[in-house]
């Protein structure tokens, strides 16, 4: 099974894409909708579209694995439902209005940000992880 890196960002006509950022393939694959959440379910019916089609030829499509990928902005908006900007501010160190700035395309958070905030939050992903419950 290969591994693809699928990129989830906003674009400037206020739309989420998913898309693959390889070009191994005799096919693309591609998302899009109003949110990220819409996108990246856009891209994995093309996926599987495109595994029906390659059947339907006599081919056999290859098994991918994905590793979804994020600007801010689309993280932000995927996981709003689940992150509050009062938690990620706890998490991140970055305050909310910063925060809301990102996630409504207002600013861009410079590339020592993004890295700030993607390594805070590999760092609570990890206490997560270390989380027990007494029986």
């Amino acid at each position: 099974m290969k591994k693809v890196k699928v990129i989830v960002e906003h674009g400037t006509d206020g739309k989420f894409s998913a898309y693959i950022d390889c070009y191994d393939f005799d096919f693309g694959l591609a998302g899009f909708g109003d949110t990220a959440q819409q996108a990246i379910t856009d891209f994995y019916e093309c996926y599987e579209q495109e595994k029906r089609m390659c059947a339907q030829d006599g081919k056999v499509a290859p098994e991918l694995e994905f590793d979804i990928q994020y600007d801010v902005m689309s993280f932000l908006d995927y996981y709003s439902g689940i992150l509050s900007k009062s938690g990620l501010e706890k998490i991140t160190g970055i305050n909310q209005k910063q925060l809301w700035h990102y996630s409504s395309g207002k600013r861009k958070p410079k590339p020592q940000t993004t890295k700030k905030i993607q390594s805070s939050l590999h760092q609570f992903a990890d206490a997560l992880k270390q989380v027990q419950f007494i029986d």
